[in-house]
């Protein structure tokens, strides 16, 4: 009896070595495509930035960041990266961090004085300013990298305010505000708001066409993307999503938009023009029991495509890694690993 006992906990313990080491090889982020460029990262609650070579499939860096941060953006020239430092309950976070991106070094950390919680950041393109939105400042900051100098410090007029994008034709940016459900548009040579555009609860994700015309937001409360006339400043259309959706982003080419949605570990994929879901995309995880010890449960938040239009870069916060979606077949051909809760995604060449 004892022999048999001895023997049951013998195979016990070898099929759960097997089942541990099997379970490391499924988790373990695997790399498989060759493309031009680096990835910065980052990882809110490890605060740290990891530094990924695309082409050599490799970590060059990874760095910590001293208040915790959320969203990253990098200049035209890719000399610098910048990161909202957004901070956590315990530290309110009130400044940006400039990457020098040949060091891989904080070059310097800026004070954005009263404006506190900055989230949303965008670069100017041939200049050293930034845009950031800030969720308990309410407001829009610019900010040159090069002097210091907050240069503008305009109120959206709205509460939380979270993402932002610029016009590319005009001197526009668009600002979502959270807890108001609406988008600020906001005119940067009067340095005013110009129109608020209420679209739903959670306004948050927010993404323009490559031609200007449209800025699509997603309402996260919701579950749906307001579709904005950039012309009229009217809504032209209401589009359903998955659950939760954070984010979204266009195609290089701007015929696709693609929409994770965080809670229910999928990314949808839009119709720019017919104005329709044209496949959603499942991340492993969320099926059942197996797969969820096996994967971690999925969810997708911050998004980026690659200036080449082949590939899209999913922050997967929950398994601590990068999605990499093919942009022709739209689907998952690899994985990038990364530190704590990745978010904010920043490309350079």
């Amino acid at each position: 009896m004892m022999k048999r006992i001895k023997q049951l906990v013998f195979v016990s313990v070898i099929l759960l070595v097997i089942f541990m080491i099997s379970l490391f090889v499924i988790r373990r982020p695997s790399y498989t495509i060759q493309t031009n460029g680096k990835l910065y990262i980052v990882n809110k609650l490890s605060s740290s930035i990891t530094v990924f070579d695309l082409f050599k499939g490799e970590k060059l860096a990874e760095f910590p960041i001293e208040v915790l941060p959320h969203e990253a953006t990098a200049l035209d020239n890719y000399e610098r990266v910048v990161i909202t430092n957004y901070g956590d309950q315990t530290i309110v976070g009130k400044s940006i961090s400039v990457i020098n991106t040949k060091t891989n070094k904080i070059e310097k950390i800026i004070d954005l004085e009263e404006s506190i919680r900055p989230h949303g950041i965008v670069d100017f393109p041939n200049s050293n300013n930034v845009g950031v939105v800030t969720d308990g400042g309410n407001d829009l900051v610019v900010v040159n990298v090069e002097t210091g100098i907050v240069e503008k410090r305009i109120s959206t007029e709205q509460v939380v305010s979270h993402l932002l994008v610029l016009d590319p034709h005009k001197p526009i940016a668009y600002a979502t505000n959270i807890n108001s459900g609406s988008v600020s548009v906001i005119d940067l040579e009067e340095e005013r708001v110009i129109k608020i555009i209420p679209c739903g609860k959670g306004t948050e994700g927010i993404d323009i066409t490559p031609d200007g015309k449209e800025v699509w937001v997603t309402n996260n409360k919701k579950e749906s993307i307001s579709v904005i006339n950039t012309e009229t400043y009217q809504i032209t259309d209401v589009l359903a999503t998955g659950e939760e959706p954070l984010r979204l982003k266009f195609s290089i080419d701007g015929k696709i938009c693609m929409v994770p949605n965080s809670r229910d570990g999928t990314i949808s994929v839009f119709d720019r023009y017919l104005k329709e879901q044209i496949k959603t995309i499942s991340i492993p995880g969320k099926k059942n029991l197996f797969e969820k010890v096996l994967y971690h449960t999925p969810r997708p938040v911050g998004i980026l495509m690659h200036p080449n239009g082949l590939y899209a870069f999913v922050a997967n916060s929950n398994a601590d890694k990068i999605e990499v979606i093919d942009m022709k077949t739209f689907t998952l051909i690899s994985t990038i690993g990364t530190g704590r809760v990745p978010d904010g995604l920043a490309f350079i060449e």
